[in-house]
């Protein structure tokens, strides 16, 4: 099995960000901020995806810095020729990503969560912004980075679309379906 793990930069990334306390206190004020959309207003979605989201307390988390709404993904992640859906879903101060293969609200791949402060940058004089954000990742992306930062690591095929998971301006991590699991490849830095 392919699993190549680099979540740990961005880790690493949020920590550092996350260590003034000051600005740790900032960030939590600031939270209650953030614009989070009910799954209803995202009229791209279908009817059956809303519920579903609806049905878990999800928000669709929304950074200011690109065009709204954004969080909100659809790709082949499974296969060719398959329609899926990837939704940011925040509830309780935390995102995760929920997977929707061919639309299908019957159980949908969760992965990634992270707390929704660890994606807020700024400080209080010029204000927050949040900056988490999911984009499709398809094959000419996937293979761009992978041989960028890839460090010699074996690459599955890519026949299908991948999900980048996105901190703006700081780094992503490319989500792809290999063999019936995840497999964590390098997106941007």
């Amino acid at each position: 099995m392919i699993k190549v793990i680099f979540a740990s930069t961005l880790a690493v990334s949020m920590v550092l960000y996350a260590a003034d306390n000051k600005g740790v206190q900032n960030k939590k004020a600031t939270d209650s901020n953030l614009e989070r959309l009910p799954p209803i207003a995202l009229h791209q979605l279908p009817k059956r995806v809303v519920r579903s989201l609806q049905a878990r307390g999800c928000k669709i988390p929304q950074t200011d810095l690109e065009p709204r709404p954004n969080n909100v993904i659809r790709g082949e992640f499974a296969k060719k020729g398959q329609t899926d859906w990837a939704v940011l879903c925040s509830r309780g101060g935390a995102s995760s990503i929920l997977v929707f293969w061919g639309g299908s609200t019957k159980a949908p791949t969760e992965l990634a969560k992270a707390p929704d402060d660890a994606y807020w940058l700024g400080n209080a004089r010029e204000g927050f912004h949040y900056y988490r954000q999911l984009m499709v990742a398809d094959r000419d992306y996937i293979l761009v980075h992978y041989r960028e930062y890839g460090r010699g690591q074996p690459v599955p095929p890519i026949n299908h679309d991948g999900i980048d998971d996105g901190f703006l301006e700081k780094g992503s991590e490319v989500y792809y379906r290999y063999r019936g699991k995840w497999v964590s490849l390098p997106g941007a830095d």
